[in-house]
């Protein structure tokens, strides 16, 4: 069905195109035959933002993968560093949050791991909508922060690290599970306390037996709601296992020597002694940090799908 709603999707983008495309043709050749200046710059208007759409689907056919089409779990856990890589765990999380609520998508924080002064331990996010996971999966990696930490009363620089991972959030009749290949354990949900605290042991903890995955959600009321919240996050990360693995084997095939696990380090967040914020993957930069925190990401994600496209055709090749 999902397949079905991505082809559907881009039939509509394409029929939409063309209609504005013959619209504007009509209105060229008025604005041409009255000698009508504003109908000429009305034309140009238009024409910017056909570049623009054509633009938008030519990124959207870049998102080819099995499982592009599907919500995007995102889990993010700070380094080493404590407090400081904390916070900037917090910091990405809202990032991305921003970004999501930029671009249409429903933002479901699932389980979060409060710090002991500040930022987070662990934070899990569910982003819905149509292409989330393909447009995310890239920001998969590690991200640096340099900048004077505001918890050292000496004002010095510090590097702060944080991993983020990203999984397609898979159907049950996508994924099938068998229940003996299941441990599950629950426990009392933890956080910073107050009149919410649960009293109950409603926080699920679910291992799968056969590869040893761990997953694990405290945020809802109920112990049924964090189980099915977690079999939501275990059938994606079985997903994207399997999909790793596929990688691997097609690398092999065309005899590729670099890591393609996801843990490395992929972008820089530089706030002093000077502002920029750079892909190590696609050298691509900007000096607009602040705008990147709230969410202005579209460049970067853009960049590496496109690096991405070049390196499977000149593997194909």
């Amino acid at each position: 069905m999902q397949k079905i709603a991505t082809v559907q999707a881009q039939i509509g983008r394409f029929e939409s195109l063309k209609s504005k495309f013959d619209d504007l043709a009509i209105l060229a050749e008025l604005a041409d035959e009255e000698d009508d200046e504003h109908a000429i710059a009305e034309c140009m208007e238009q024409i910017d933002a056909l570049d623009a759409a054509i633009g938008r689907i030519e990124l959207a056919n870049l998102l080819s993968g099995p499982y592009d089409a599907a919500n995007a779990i995102m889990a993010i856990h700070p380094g080493a560093g404590g407090t400081e890589s904390q916070d900037w765990a917090e910091m990405l999380m809202r990032m991305y949050s921003r970004w999501a609520e930029r671009n249409g998508y429903r933002v479901e924080t699932v389980d979060v791991l409060p710090g002991e002064e500040a930022g987070i331990k662990s934070a899990t996010l569910i982003m819905s909508g149509q292409n989330a996971f393909g447009y995310l999966k890239g920001e998969r990696g590690v991200h640096r922060l340099v900048r004077i930490s505001p918890f050292d009363a000496s004002a010095r620089r510090h590097t702060s690290f944080a991993s983020v991972d990203v999984i397609p959030e898979m159907g049950e009749e996508e994924i099938e599970i068998d229940p003996a290949d299941l441990k599950i354990d629950t426990y009392r949900s933890g956080g910073a306390g107050g009149q919410h605290v649960n009293k109950t042991d409603s926080a699920v903890r679910i291992t799968h037996l056969l590869t040893g995955i761990v997953v694990q959600c405290q945020n809802e009321r109920s112990q049924h709601s964090n189980k099915e919240t977690a079999m939501r996050i275990l059938r994606g990360r079985l997903a994207s296992l399997a999909l790793e693995q596929q990688e691997k084997e097609l690398a092999a095939i065309r005899g590729e020597q670099h890591e393609i696990a996801w843990g490395s380090q992929i972008r820089s967040y530089v706030f002093q002694p000077y502002t920029m914020v750079k892909d190590h993957r696609t050298n691509m930069e900007t000096g607009d940090v602040n705008s990147v925190m709230d969410g202005e990401i579209d460049e970067f994600i853009e960049g590496q799908l496109r690096l991405v496209a070049q390196s499977v055709n000149r593997g194909v090749c």
